[in-house]
C-alpha cells in the first residue's frame, strides 16, 4: 500500500474500481481495500464495474463503517463479485480496522496460505469469505 486517500462529498467508489482495474492492466494490483460510511452512486454501474475488477483477478476488501443496510448490501455485492470480503466494524473502532488492515496487508503479499497461517480473527473473517 503507497497511499492512503480520504475525501468528503459524493462517493467515488466507481472512480476508485476502475482506477484499480486500470492499474492492475499496467501491474497486478493484489487487492483493494475500500473504507466508507456511505454509497450515493448507482448500485448497479458498481456491480458492472466490480465483476471487470473480478475477471481481472483483484478482491476487493470492502470495510463499512456504521450499520447501513443498503451500503452494507452494496459493499458485500462488490466484495462478492470481486472474490474479495466484506466486514462492517463500528464507528470509533479505529484498533479493529487496524487490524483488518493489517490482515489484507498480509494476503496481499502471501495470499490466503499466508492469511491461514496468520490465524487470528480477523485473519479468519476474511478467509471464510475468499474463494
Amino acid at each position: 500500500m503507497s497511499q492512503i486517500m480520504c475525501e468528503a462529498g459524493h462517493t467515488q467508489i466507481e472512480k476508485v474500481l476502475t482506477h484499480a482495474q486500470k492499474e492492475t492492466k499496467l501491474l497486478k494490483v493484489s487487492a483493494l481495500v475500500f473504507v466508507g460510511d456511505e454509497m450515493q452512486e448507482n448500485p448497479d454501474s458498481l456491480a458492472h464495474q466490480a465483476g471487470e475488477l473480478g475477471r481481472l483477478g483483484v478482491p476487493a476488501f470492502m470495510f463499512q463503517e456504521g450499520r447501513d443496510r443498503e451500503v452494507e448490501h452494496v459493499f458485500r455485492n462488490i466484495a462478492q463479485l470481486t472474490h474479495g470480503a466484506y466486514c462492517r466494524f463500528d464507528p470509533g473502532a479505529a484498533r479493529e480496522l487496524g487490524a483488518l488492515l493489517r490482515a489484507v496487508a498480509v494476503f496481499a503479499v502471501g495470499g490466503t496460505q499466508a492469511l491461514a497461517a496468520r490465524g487470528d480473527t480477523d485473519a479468519i473473517k476474511l478467509l471464510s469469505q475468499l474463494r
